[in-house]
């Protein structure tokens, strides 16, 4: 009864090639063991397949307590692929793997996408079993490009680009990036048959820091790693302008003194032209102008106001702006004619208070004018409160030492009184307290006493 019934098999069709099938995937892979439970204790057990376009799949019919039944692989058109090792399909792609009691499996070679869908592992009891494992064929993007809407942009302009991926399966997805930074961008996704082609707009506000930086065009697929590419970013953009003051490095522009300015300039393309004005006047004619240089060999108070440098490329013309202001000549201090007291308070020993300087004698000093307002009224301003400062201590100290002395004073006098009395706090009466008076009337040049 089994050979009956695997000859018909057999004779149904099996020179007949396998049809294309059209069938949508899923958008992950997944590994399936599946499992069949047959009546007499046998399990029949398969698993999926997943496998890029163009590579070898391996399908496999194992049957775990086997009793030696056989066991034959068929197609998604359920044709006979091999029928325990032999195999009647005339499709050399499939060859045997391995074939036992207990298993068969079979390679397939440049698998493509009309070998997708389910192939059926049968085992022959009574009634016959089967299971079924699904194939499922990956096909990465063929062409990736990355078509800009302009090669070079300027700055502040917004531009398209585009990122396609043409005929992959499933629907790939793209991601933009600029430099280390990703990007949003806007994908369209068409069908072909059995092929997806995806479209990704980006649209890109560029500034000049952007001349340079690489767009990336990156792909996610499941069939494919790091499939991507890039274009580089051309950005054109204004000069930007800076003028650096040479001379005098550090400190204020003085009347008698030169001046030396330069003017630096960068874009892109290269600036063309850069000059020198003087704003809402005329330049100066003692001025020297030399290409980005700026010389004023004598400064005076004439050559107030703003200087420009201008600079400009094909974009535009940008400019920086510096502001001259001439102040006076530093005055020269004349040498002292007269000893100065030092600023140090010195004590009187004699007179017991502390002597304050002459502010006539600290200050015995030239008029220095300068050209900042202020810097001499805020001297003497500091030199007043330092005086003020001291004159405080002073006073202080006087007060206290006041108050010691008066101290002292009165302590003094009591003592003088009571030694005076001493003696005569026990006497009943007044003769027998001058009698027992210290000393008495005969100890009277004992009991002298000095003041000095």
């Amino acid at each position: 009864m089994k050979e009956a019934k695997v000859a018909s098999q057999m004779l149904n069709g099996h020179e007949e090639l396998i049809q294309p099938r059209s069938e949508k995937i899923p958008c992950f892979l997944f590994l399936e063991t599946l499992m069949a439970y047959t009546g007499d204790g046998q399990n029949l057990v398969t698993e999926n397949v997943t496998v890029v376009e163009g590579e070898v799949a391996t399908i496999s019919c194992r049957v775990e307590n086997s009793d030696d039944s056989v066991i034959q692989l068929l197609n998604p058109n359920r044709q006979t692929i091999y029928f325990k090792d032999f195999r009647p399909l005339k499709d050399s792609r499939f060859q045997l793997v391995n074939f036992s009691n207990s298993e068969l499996r079979v390679s397939l070679t440049n698998v493509s996408v009309s070998d997708e869908g389910r192939y059926f592992c049968q085992l022959y009891t009574d009634p016959p079993q089967e299971i079924y494992a699904t194939m499922t064929v990956l096909v990465p993007p063929r062409n990736l490009v990355i078509d800009i809407q302009k090669d070079i942009a300027t700055e502040g302009e917004e531009i398209e680009l585009n990122c396609t991926a043409m005929a992959s399966r499933p629907a790939t997805t793209i991601r933009w990036f600029k430099g280390n930074k990703e990007l949003m961008g806007k994908s369209e996704v068409e069908q072909w048959s059995d092929m997806f082609t995806v479209t990704s707009q980006l649209l890109l506000t560029v500034g000049r820091e952007d001349d340079g930086v690489p767009v990336i065009c990156l792909v996610d697929h499941p069939a494919v790693k790091d499939l991507q590419t890039q274009r580089y970013l051309e950005v054109i953009y204004k000069p930007q302008v800076r003028v650096l003051q040479n001379y005098p490095l550090q400190g204020l522009t003085r009347e008698g003194e030169p001046l030396e300015l330069t003017c630096t300039a960068f874009g892109k393309p290269q600036p063309t032209e850069v000059k020198w004005l003087r704003v809402d006047d005329e330049m100066p004619q003692h001025v020297v102008v030399s290409g980005s240089n700026l010389l004023i060999n004598n400064l005076n108070k004439t050559d107030n106001g703003t200087y420009r440098c201008e600079a400009s490329n094909a974009v535009g013309k940008s400019s920086a702006d510096y502001m001259l202001f001439v102040y006076d000549p530093p005055t020269t201090i004349p040498p002292p004619t007269t000893t100065t007291t030092p600023t140090t308070i010195t004590e009187s020993a004699v007179h017991g208070f502390t002597r304050l300087p002459n502010p006539a004698e600290e200050l015995n000093y030239g008029d220095l004018s300068d050209s900042r307002a202020g810097d001499e009224g805020s001297i003497r301003a500091v030199d007043h409160a330092v005086i003020g400062g001291v004159v405080a201590v002073v006073v202080f100290a006087l007060l206290c030492l006041l108050i010691i002395l008066g101290r002292y004073f009165a302590r003094h006098k009591g003592t003088y009184f009571t030694h005076e009395a001493k003696g005569a706090d026990d006497a009943a009466d007044a003769d027998t307290a001058i009698i027992n008076a210290e000393g008495g009337q005969n100890n009277s040049e004992e009991k002298k006493e000095y003041f000095i």
